[in-house]
């Protein structure tokens, strides 16, 4: 270094030649600045070749030339000979070239040495060569010299160089810099890795479009995709980096513009990168075609990716090949996705083998599988081990298993430990669980505090339960009066037929109700006959009252026996007034008997004198 003389008159004089170096990612003649757009700064890539301003005036030279230039003297050829050695891997050739080229001034050879010295291992030295021609003014020197002091722990000195070199308008040197202050967290990243970006760093804009997607997504942010970061992950994409192609394609995805998402996907697919591949193949799957799905699956989760072998996994057992489909949750398995034990667990379970399902959902749960955690302990409270399924349960719902804090619920309900079985059903009905709100309505109605239980029921029949919504109607319904004659598409009809339509056979006889009540006689059998059929004795003996209207006695009968059969008091009493009339007098009897043993009182009282009238008559 002693060669160079005192650096302050050498840029005094002018001696040192002041190349442009900006550090553009992609390659330029003569050697200057490259970068793998992937390659992250916390490695030493050897990516500061420089050369001075007579590389690019001179691409057309043969190397010839520059040798014969060099052996004359000409320092600018010494070091445009010397970076071309370089960049060939001829480190003894390039040597003595650069070296002479440096004792005459030659900031670019200067810069150039130090980059061979750190391949040849001598990486103290390398720095102090980039010290000197980074005093002198070079770009690319400062950004090597920054990296040399990160890479050593000396963040100070590293922070200054790097400073120098993005304050230059290297770009490099600016994504290094935003690197550095990103890992300790400080806001002025963001600001060098746009600099970066906006020179052509594809790395850069990937950072900077996470960053912009990490600030939307935080505490307090909305949540919506930041449209800048879309940019920016478009600009890194369409310079072939494929972690920002996923992103982007998923970022679409969930916009629902899958054509162009799959289009990303595949070209981050095409570029290695499994998560694509998985990602592609479920939009494959999801227009139909599982073979092609297939295809990228399998190559995800050969490159690693777990969630592609349980893809696979899930595909095969919907075929019913049961062996390969446990190939598959194995693979994933060894992926590290516990996911692929759970999956064994399931498909044991449903082979019968539930020792061995056992056995895998004990391997997920302890890995921390909710959902495992879940399952085990239902497992284990179906043979009677409610004290083993206990905490599974509570591992899961901590977990955030909304099932497994509904199913805690049940377990403490059956033990009578209500306050802590409520405890458990709000928590599930807070996380959207239908049957949850349901229960903690009920409880809420039993208190007395209508308007919380309204709020539950809704929640619950708008999630799909026909138990709520028939609830929830007859609140409303009681709130009304109770009226029998209520107008088509009110809230409260609205409900009870939603009820009814999901097979509620209380709501279809309440439904049948309103519409005999507007004289659709023919609407309200329909009802009447549908919850009739599923097992309602109300539903049977309404059917019958209308088929009595009707004249159609005979069938109004068998309908009357079926609710009596099954425990309906006013179609005995009904059926012993039958009898009655056309002399059956003992069956009249036997009816009157069923009626009084059944109720309510008042038909007990009207079944009871009618009996005895019949009594009088057998007996006469």
């Amino acid at each position: 270094m002693a060669l160079m003389g005192d650096k302050a008159r050498l840029l005094e004089t002018g001696r040192f030649v002041h190349a442009p170096d900006d550090g553009r990612e992609s390659g330029t003649p003569g050697g200057r600045d490259t970068v793998l757009p992937d390659q992250r700064d916390a490695d030493m890539p050897l990516d500061v070749i420089e050369a001075d301003a007579a590389t690019e005036a001179s691409e057309a030279v043969t190397e010839a030339g520059h040798r014969r230039a060099a052996e004359a003297g000409d320092t600018g050829a010494m070091s445009v000979l010397g970076a071309m050695l370089l960049r060939r891997g001829d480190l003894d050739g390039a040597e003595p070239y650069l070296r002479s080229a440096t004792a005459a001034g030659d900031r670019a050879a200067a810069n150039n040495l130090g980059v061979l010295l750190h391949q040849r291992g001598y990486a103290d030295e390398a720095a102090g060569w980039w010290r000197i021609a980074a005093v002198a003014g070079s770009a690319a020197a400062a950004h090597a010299l920054g990296r040399f002091y990160r890479e050593r722990g000396d963040e100070p000195a590293a922070e200054y160089w790097l400073r120098q070199s993005a304050e230059s308008g290297h770009c490099l040197g600016a994504y290094a810099l935003a690197d550095l202050l990103e890992h300790r967290g400080d806001v002025g990243a963001e600001r060098w890795f746009r600099a970066a970006a906006e020179r052509g760093h594809r790395e850069a804009a990937y950072r900077l479009a996470r960053l912009l997607d990490e600030r939307a997504n935080a505490v307090g942010g909305d949540g919506t995709p930041d449209a800048e970061a879309e940019q920016w992950y478009r600009q890194a994409a369409a310079r072939g980096h494929r972690r920002a192609a996923l992103h982007l394609g998923t970022l679409l995805e969930e916009r629902g513009e899958t054509q162009e998402a799959g289009r990303w996907y595949l070209t981050a697919a095409k570029g290695g990168e499994a998560r694509a591949a998985c990602a592609l193949g479920f939009l494959l799957r999801d227009a139909g075609d599982e073979d092609s799905a297939a295809e990228w699956w399998r190559r995800a989760a050969q490159d690693g990716d777990g969630n592609a072998a349980n893809a696979l996994g899930a595909l095969h057992a919907d075929r019913g090949e049961t062996q390969t489909a446990e190939r598959w949750y194995r693979a994933a398995l060894d992926a590290g996705d516990v996911n692929g034990a759970y999956n064994i667990g399931l498909l044991c379970a449903e082979q019968g083998r539930d020792g061995r399902g056992e056995q895998w959902y004990r391997r997920a749960a302890y890995a921390g599988h909710r959902e495992a955690a879940n399952a085990l302990a239902i497992m284990l409270l179906q043979r009677g081990d409610s004290a083993g399924a206990e905490p599974w349960f509570s591992k899961a719902a901590e977990a955030g298993s909304v099932d497994a804090a509904f199913n805690l619920g049940i377990l403490y309900a059956e033990r009578g430990a209500e306050r802590m079985a409520h405890e458990w059903y709000e928590r599930a009905a807070a996380a959207g669980h239908t049957e949850a709100a349901l229960q903690v309505a009920i409880v809420q109605l039993r208190d007395g505090d209508t308007a919380a239980a309204e709020r539950n029921l809704r929640r619950a029949a708008e999630g799909g339960s026909a138990e709520a919504a028939f609830r929830l109607a007859d609140l409303l319904d009681r709130r009304d009066g109770g009226a029998v004659e209520r107008r088509q598409g009110d809230e409260c009809t609205r409900w009870y037929e939603h009820a009814a339509q999901q097979g509620h056979r209380r709501a279809q006889v309440r439904v049948g109700m309103f519409a005999a009540a507007r004289g659709d006689v023919v609407e309200a059998a329909r009802w009447y006959r549908a919850a009739a059929e599923a097992g309602s004795r109300n539903g049977a003996f309404n059917l019958g009252l209308l088929l009595a209207r009707e004249g159609s006695l005979p069938e109004a009968a068998l309908w009357w026996t079926r609710a009596a059969e099954d425990g309906h008091g006013r179609a005995a009493l009904r059926l012993a007034l039958l009898a009655a009339r056309r002399g059956a007098l003992a069956e009249g009897h036997q009816w009157c008997r069923r009626a009084v043993e059944l109720g309510p009182p008042e038909v007990a009282e009207r079944a009871a004198r009618l009996r005895e009238a019949l009594q009088e008559e057998l007996t006469a």
